[in-house]
């Protein structure tokens, strides 16, 4: 019945045993069907409870019983042209003939997501490819076989989904890794990869992981957000949406400085659509994630080490020498280390209206870090020209923040003036006002301009925009 994708093999492959239940007509029998022993001490609460347990637990020997028929059965090679249509006929088939040879019956709903499990584990991640295809999902977070979190709208929440044991896990994450040239094991316990679909992958395994392997899965997100988006959902108003326009058309360099989660490379990704289409963008990331709309774009991503410690290629081997690619602008996933020298030269040195984005608290604590990274790229400095070279190089800092409410906000947009002695001087153009908390833990509050006119408002009027003196005056957001 399926020997279009069965190994070339004579040999009928050995039957595992399976427990079974106590009774032979118990396990003919669907579940609803199946008789309750007498007992002396009823418990009405537990017994329901127990059952549903031993069946989820049985259903589970049962999958993983299956699955390791199908890679017994099942050519692989083979199986990289077939139809989805096809596999799932072949699983089908090879999953009734192994019920039917272990005695057990399943209703309607159970063999169609038994079928589904079983493909899921053979083309793609198992327990994880529900959550994967679930566009309510932002993360997904594994903390051992027993446990999946999953993020939706800024709350953690945990699931159902598990997986069997760690070996189960431990597949799945070999599976992973494989695909793109890397291993995982005691001697190199973590990882960092790319899905097919483009969403960051991280692992790291025992002994390092001392409770199972952890997992965390950032899921790449199909439809980009335009400004609009942004503005609708109440990330920042259409005034701080005009000023933005000015800031990126008018080419000044642009921090967005946030927390992990915040949404930096979101609102990186939307600012990025200012960009006029006639110029030459090349983007810079350790995992690919930006979605540029631009026709002339081009991509370059580092590469970790091989198994033999070579062949690395790092975020600042890519900045160097996409200095000598005639690029336009220049945009930095995520500056960390030693490639924010290179990152600040570029801004000083004639590709103005470049953009990345770091790890920092505040619009203040951004220049700080900044301050800190040239330090640790032991790159001996007087403190007062690495600020004149942050001053000079930085013009705009967006601060991003998700709140405790999960919501994410533009918090803040601050701009650079100079230096003032040794100090760095800044102000804040647009800020977000928190106001208090809603019964249910929702944040209240409004955008409002300070009230202070920009440094860079000659230098709009001299691009094309003039932006009105209204929005630079407090304001409550709608």
């Amino acid at each position: 019945m399926f020997s279009r994708y069965k190994k070339p093999s004579n040999a009928k492959p050995e039957l595992v045993e399976v427990p079974k239940a106590d009774k032979p007509a118990a396990a003919a029998a669907p579940a609803a069907s199946v008789r309750k022993q007498p007992s002396k001490k009823p418990s009405a609460q537990v017994v329901p409870m127990d059952k549903e347990k031993k069946r989820k637990e049985r259903l589970g020997e049962v999958k993983s019983e299956l699955h390791k028929r199908l890679l017994d059965n099942l050519n692989l090679g083979a199986l990289e042209g077939a139809s989805e249509s096809d596999l799932r006929a072949e699983i089908s088939a090879i999953a009734a003939e192994a019920l039917e040879e272990m005695a057990i019956v399943l209703n309607r709903d159970e063999r169609a997501t038994l079928n589904q499990e079983l493909y899921d584990e053979v083309t793609g991640l198992g327990p994880l490819e529900p959550l994967l295809k679930d566009d309510t999902v932002n993360d997904i977070l594994v903390n051992g076989p027993h446990q999946i979190f999953v993020e939706r709208d800024g709350k953690l929440e945990l699931t159902t989904t598990t997986f069997k044991d760690e070996r189960h896990l431990l597949r799945i994450i070999d599976k992973i890794v494989s695909a793109v040239g890397r291993r995982v094991d005691e001697s190199n316990p973590y990882v960092d990869a790319r899905l097919a679909d483009g969403s960051r992958f991280n692992a790291m395994v025992p002994p390092i992981a001392v409770d199972g392997s952890l997992v965390s899965i950032r899921k790449f997100k199909k439809e980009k957000l335009a400004i609009d988006d942004l503005v609708k959902f109440g990330a920042f108003t259409e005034e701080m949406a005009a000023y933005l326009q000015a800031a990126v058309s008018t080419r000044l360099n642009v921090i967005v400085s946030g927390g992990t989660g915040s949404g930096k490379t979101t609102t990186l990704n939307a600012l990025s659509s200012f960009i006029d289409d006639a110029e030459r963008i090349l983007t810079i990331e350790d995992t690919a994630e930006l979605q540029l709309q631009q026709t002339h774009v081009g991509r370059m991503e580092s590469r970790p080490a091989n198994v033999e410690g070579k062949g690395a290629v790092s975020q600042r081997d890519c900045l160097k020498n996409a200095l000598r690619m005639r690029p336009d602008r220049i945009i930095v996933g995520e500056t960390r280390g030693e490639e924010v020298i290179d990152m600040l030269q570029a801004m000083n040195t004639g590709h103005d209206g470049s953009m990345t984005t770091i790890h920092a608290n505040s619009a203040r604590d951004a220049v700080s870090r900044l301050e800190n990274m040239i330090a640790m790229a032991g790159i001996e400095m007087p403190i007062k020209a690495v600020r004149a070279q942050i001053s000079s190089a930085v013009n705009l800092i967006v601060q991003a923040s998700r709140l405790q409410d999960g919501s994410r906000r533009m918090v803040s947009i601050t701009e650079v003036t100079g230096m003032e002695g040794e100090v760095i001087s800044m102000q804040e153009i647009f800020r977000y006002q928190r106001v208090g908390l809603t019964p249910d833990n929702k944040i209240i509050g409004h955008f409002t301009a300070t009230g202070v006119r920009s440094h860079f408002s000659e230098r709009f009027k001299l691009w094309g925009y003039n932006l009105p003196a209204e929005i630079f005056e407090p304001f409550q957001g709608k």
